[in-house]
Parts: structure tokens; C-alpha cells; sequence
């Protein structure tokens, strides 16, 4: 029996894996991306969707498949796995179209239900009515600003800040350490807010001529925490020393949004340490490498 499947990013199934086994879940089988569990569902930072309630419907023909499907909702977004792409190919075709456009940010995430369904094999289909993310793969789409921005890291932000429901709003201080080129630094000041970038290397200057911009040649880990709306950081750092800057600034950032960076293996003892944080949350995105996004924010 399946009782769970986690979807993992394209190449980080291992941190998937093992995250998973340190929790005590099990793996039965992979279906492509798809970690299949017997194990009842529970939250997965590096799962970038969790499908938490997935059922087997038989599928002997494409019509008596997407009958089964439209029998439970109406909407659905399709998982592909190793194999039998054409043939869910035809029966994504029979399903009402699920309309994933891109987000113009902060434009909210979708409201409406979504499910996710994939073939496990020509005749059978796994499909889970309720699932952790809104987006189909769990994967947000932004439209993308491609002259502003110095570097995609913006997206980065965009996604996180989405999936938090929250963002910096006009007239707020935010600190953003670690911030050269200034990709996360064009992303708040895009919002009003005004943005303390933090870093030994300039930012580019487009940015730094934005309104309510202005630099601070420091090093994000020498900087004396102050009282602040929101601290922000995608320093390149061990997660160790990320999760003691962490700990200065609490009680003082009202809010935090930091990247947790890995080094070769994943270090999973500092992510739990990141995660049991009170309040605390942590998650992988689509637009994260071998990295989680940390959240901490005012209740």
C-alpha cells in the first residue's frame, strides 16, 4: 500500500532519501521523482510537493482512466514518470486543463484545489486528491523580469516569499546580507521597502541607484544585530555558522528569510537544528540548488 509519495527537485532524490529514512519513513519503491512510502504522510523540507492522500485507480483504457479521475475532481496536474508518456499524455488530454500561468509577484499562490496523479504502470494510475503544494510539480512559475534584476536570484526570493504568503511591505527596513550583485536587495526595493544591503562586494549600480537602496561594505557576520522589520541573507556559508547568525538576530529581526546552503553532503543535523527553531519554517523550492529557504516570521 501506498500512503504517501514525495516529489523530489530534479537531482536531489538523495537528500530526499535520507531525510526520510532519518525520520523514521520508509521508501518502497522510486517512481521517477516520486518517493513512494507506506508510511503515513508527513511534512518534507526537500520534498518539493507530498502527496498525501494517493490512491491506485485502475486504467485499463485511456477513457475509463480519465473517468476515474473526473469521478473524484475536476482538477489535476500529471507527475511523469520513467515511462508510459504517451499514454498519460492521452489521458491528460481528456482532462479539464488545469490553467498554470505565471505569477506576476506578489501576486498570491492559488486557492484552488489541485490534485497530482502519474501512471504507475499502462493500467493503473496513482493519484493523490490533496497534496502540500497549489502548483502542479510544486513548482511556482514567475513572470520573469529579464532587464531590471542583476541575476536570477531574485526568483529565489520570489518563490519563497509566495509559498510564506508574506513579504516586505512599503516603508519597512529590511537587511539584506550577503547581497552582491543585489538580485534579493532589487526584489524588495521593488516592493517600497527600504533595503540595507550588506556585503564586502558592491552591488551592481542599477540597483544601488534605486530609491530607499543603500550599501554597507561589511561582512554579513561582523554586522552588530539590530532591530529590524526583516533580515534576509543568501550568504555562501556552512550551515553552521548560518544557524548561529540566526541566533544573534532573533528576538531582534522581526522577520527572517535566509537560504541554508550545503557544501558537498547534505547536513542534516544542522537542518533539523534550523527546523526546530519554534516557529520555524524550512522548505526546498524549485528555484533552490542544494539548498533549503529558512523562514521565521512575526506571528
Amino acid at each position: 500500500m501506498i500512503a504517501a509519495a514525495y516529489l523530489a527537485d530534479e537531482g536531489l532524490e538523495q537528500p530526499l532519501a535520507e531525510e526520510l529514512a532519518r525520520s523514521g519513513r520508509s521508501i518502497s519503491a522510486w517512481h521517477g521523482r516520486l518517493a513512494l512510502s507506506p508510511d503515513p504522510p508527513a511534512p518534507a523540507a526537500w520534498a518539493l510537493d507530498v502527496w498525501d492522500a494517493p490512491r491506485e485507480i485502475p486504467a485499463p483504457s485511456v477513457k475509463v482512466a480519465s473517468d476515474g479521475l473526473r469521478a473524484i475532481q475536476r482538477n489535476w496536474s500529471l507527475v511523469t514518470g520513467d515511462a508510459y508518456h504517451r499514454r498519460a499524455a492521452l489521458i491528460e488530454e481528456r482532462l479539464p486543463p488545469v490553467k498554470a500561468r505565471p505569477l506576476v509577484f506578489p501576486e498570491p499562490a492559488p486557492t484552488g484545489h489541485l490534485g497530482a496523479w502519474t501512471l504507475l504502470s499502462a493500467e493503473t494510475i496513482l493519484a493523490s486528491p490533496t497534496k502540500s503544494s497549489p502548483f502542479p510539480g510544486g513548482a511556482v512559475r514567475f513572470v520573469e523580469d529579464r532587464e531590471g534584476p542583476p541575476s536570477r536570484a531574485y526568483l529565489k526570493l520570489w518563490e519563497g516569499l509566495t509559498r510564506l504568503g508574506r513579504h516586505p511591505q512599503s516603508g519597512e527596513t529590511c537587511f539584506d546580507l550577503g547581497a552582491s550583485p543585489g538580485g534579493w536587495t532589487w526584489a524588495l526595493a521593488q516592493l517600497g521597502a527600504t533595503v540595507i544591503a550588506v556585503d564586502k562586494a558592491p552591488l551592481d549600480d542599477r540597483v544601488m541607484a534605486m530609491p530607499g537602496v543603500s550599501w554597507r561594505q561589511e561582512s554579513a557576520f561582523g554586522l552588530p544585530p539590530e532591530k529590524v522589520d526583516w533580515l534576509f541573507s543568501d550568504v555562501i556559508c556552512y550551515p553552521t555558522r548560518l544557524l548561529a547568525l540566526v541566533g544573534r538576530w532573533r528576538g531582534l529581526a522581526r522577520n527572517m528569510v535566509c537560504s541554508v546552503k550545503f557544501q558537498g553532503e547534505t547536513d542534516h543535523e544542522s537542518a533539523a537544528a534550523f527546523a526546530a527553531i519554534p516557529g520555524a519554517v524550512l522548505f526546498h523550492s524549485a528555484h533552490n540548488k542544494h539548498e533549503l529557504t529558512f523562514a521565521l516570521l512575526e506571528a
